[in-house]
């Protein structure tokens, strides 16, 4: 399904155009609807005729925007999302300052095709006017990648037009290149209410992918989720919404107001918001003064708008009618993919300044504006070559999975997959990967985690000479810290983890972290003192120390109490209770026995059998039990029975 957009100046008769095309008002607001002038968005759909007996009519979405000057930020919420459009001109007036605006973002925006609609010819009794006017036209387009574009004669009142225009939108719907889909579905906010019984409804262009009844998403930049409870085209209910279609999202665990123009829906962990762009720009001709760095503009990407500064790399400034290479610094997270059209704007006075195409959403620096290593950075983007563009975007995530990493570039999937397979071929990239899942890491990455483990796990053998290593725990949150924009799930750490124990730069356990040549040593005093204390425990097998006699032994040093349980020559039972693994192992083997003869044991009976007291028969039970090698019944315990 193919959407088309709406331009021009205010009053030249789009939304009239809309309904004769599509027998539906796209102005929904009371005020639109007073003052006969469209305020915000608007939606219809209707059909075009088959281009060939035996086909079926092609059903298009119509976006209708916003020709007002005050309302233009409105009219980019929703050109962004569009595959052509129909550029509305008043054949009584010609050429107004909106037109040359919306023209202008259609140019900016790369818009695939266009159809030049000449309205209100009713209005118009001189053809020699209708000629100059046809001229002005033509040379407006010349310079735009749209020249050459149709330009047709209609009036929506008469009907003059109407079935020769159906016609050439059928054409130019049917020539327009496949859109892009690259499995990584992303739905656009540009509308949202509430229906009673429904909950939070939001609407869109899905520009990617495909979204499912059931599914499970993600709202971004906020990184909430939800669920997908019903999805509507084109007010029909579907189970599945494909790329390029208007859909309206019916969403559960999600208040309305969590939601809002400019976000993006999209499955879970495979897009993340930024607040860095590097970008490839084109300051209009128009423009009144050329862009300075550290400008602030207001950016228009997919249907959001958000307040950015821009630096320019490369230059002092971009002139205008120029190219040039800028990092846009925003205001608040945003979420874009690489390829996608932005449009600026000066804030006051609002004027449209230009736009260009996102290079890459995750920069890992603001970078030196004469760097000439991220200047080529940006050549390499921006020429597209395959193996190059996912090397630079690794670099930047550092760490990500391969749907993440294809997202990250504007590539074809067969061509991302293609050149993730040659990186891998070339050793270029590090894959870890267990079961299912696989972690891409860049070689710089993979240096830096190396470096920091190293480093981290040192100091924490400093601090705790006695312990056997680093809380596996910590060294993950360690390696994230240095993936401060990163979200990556716990799996992928533990990945990350496992990967660099298996290369020798750490040894460790589902638990713990150490260098391989750190081993606990203790000093001769320490020595002294623990063969003091495990001879006292071998004195007094049914009746050893306490927590608190044990420390005073130790000198009241805890870190070699945790040295003795870490290394398994005492065992912890409950909170004071503490025993020789010799003797705890043989106490248990005692009772096992017992129960093998008796098939139960109580609480009274251990404690005789033992020769110990209450304290230490309850502590050993309940050890016992969480061991699985005893399960309670009643007042007795009896053998846990096998799986």
């Amino acid at each position: 399904m193919r959407v088309l957009g709406t331009a021009g100046h205010v009053d030249h008769g789009k939304s009239t155009l809309v309904r004769a095309l599509t027998g539906m008002d796209p102005d929904r607001l009371k005020e639109e609807k007073a003052r006969g002038m469209t305020i915000d968005l608007g939606f219809a759909w209707g059909q075009l005729p088959p281009l060939a007996p035996t086909a079926l009519p092609e059903t298009i979405g119509i976006v209708d925007v916003p020709g007002h000057i005050d309302f233009i930020k409105n009219m980019l919420a929703g050109i962004g999302g569009i595959d052509a459009a129909m550029l509305v001109i008043a054949a009584d007036e010609g050429v107004m300052p909106q037109t040359r605006e919306h023209l202008a973002i259609l140019d900016l925006l790369g818009v695939a095709g266009a159809v030049v609609v000449l309205t209100k010819v009713d209005r118009v009794d001189d053809p020699e006017w209708l000629e100059l006017v046809q001229m002005e036209v033509s040379d407006l387009l010349a310079p735009t990648h749209l020249h050459g574009a149709p330009i047709l004669s209609v009036s929506a009142v008469t009907g003059l037009g109407l079935a020769v225009l159906k016609e050439r939108l059928a054409h130019l719907v049917a020539g327009l290149p496949p859109r892009r889909n690259r499995g990584l579905p992303r739905l656009a906010v540009d509308r949202v209410f509430s229906l009673s019984g429904f909950g939070t409804v939001g609407t869109g262009t899905l520009l990617d992918g495909e979204l499912r009844v059931g599914d499970t998403v993600e709202i971004l930049p906020a990184q909430l989720n939800a669920r997908i409870r019903s999805l509507q085209t084109h007010r029909q209910p579907v189970e599945v919404g494909r790329a390029g279609s208007r859909l309206a999202v019916n969403l559960t665990g999600l208040r309305v107001d969590q939601l809002q123009r400019g976000d993006v829906v999209a499955h879970p962990a495979t897009l993340q918001p930024t607040r860095l762009l590097d970008a490839q720009f084109c300051l209009l001709a128009a423009a009144p003064r050329p862009l300075k760095h550290n400008q602030t503009v207001d950016l228009f990407v997919g249907a959001a708008e958000l307040r950015a500064v821009v630096r320019v790399l490369g230059s002092e400034t971009i002139e205008p009618g120029q190219q040039g290479w800028v990092q846009l610094r925003l205001e608040r997270p945003a979420v874009a993919v690489p390829g996608d059209r932005f449009v600026l704007r000066q804030p006051s006075p609002s004027v449209t300044l230009g736009g260009g195409r996102v290079l890459s959403t995750q920069p890992r620096r603001r970078w030196r504006r004469f760097d000439p290593q991220a200047l080529q950075r940006l050549a390499t983007l921006a020429r597209g070559q395959p193996e190059e563009m996912l090397l630079q975007a690794l670099d930047s995530l550092q760490i990500a999975f391969p749907a993440t990493l294809r997202a990250a570039v504007d590539l074809e999937p067969e061509v991302a997959e293609e050149a993730l397979g040659e990186l891998l071929r070339q050793q270029r990239l590090r894959m870890l990967a267990a079961g299912d899942e696989t972690l891409l890491v860049s070689h710089s990455a993979w240096q830096r985690f190396d470096a920091s483990l190293v480093a981290a796990a040192t100091e924490y053998h400093r601090q705790f000479p006695l312990r056997r290593g680093m809380p596996r725990s910590e060294a993950r949150g360690r390696l994230q810290r240095l993936l401060p924009s990163a979200t990556l799930p716990v799996r992928a750490f533990n990945l990350l983890l496992d990967g660099l124990i298996q290369s020798g730069v750490v040894e460790g356990d589902d638990v713990s972290l150490r260098l391989p040549a750190f081993r606990p040593l203790l000093t001769p005093a320490q020595q002294q003192r623990v063969e003091r204390l495990l001879a006292a425990f071998a004195a007094a097998p049914s009746s050893p120390p306490i927590v608190q006699e044990v420390l005073q032994c130790l000198g009241q040093e805890r870190a070699l109490l945790e040295y003795l349980v870490d290394t398994g020559q005492l065992v912890w039972l409950g909170s004071e209770v503490l025993l020789r693994s010799e003797e705890c192992a043989a106490q248990i083997r005692h009772v096992v026995a017992h129960l093998q003869a008796k098939g139960s044991v109580t609480l009274a009976e251990v404690r005789d059998l033992l020769q110990t007291s209450r304290k230490y028969a309850q502590a050993l039970l309940e050890e016992m039990d969480a061991r699985r090698i005893t399960q309670r019944v009643g007042e007795g315990r009896v053998l846990m029975a096998d799986d």
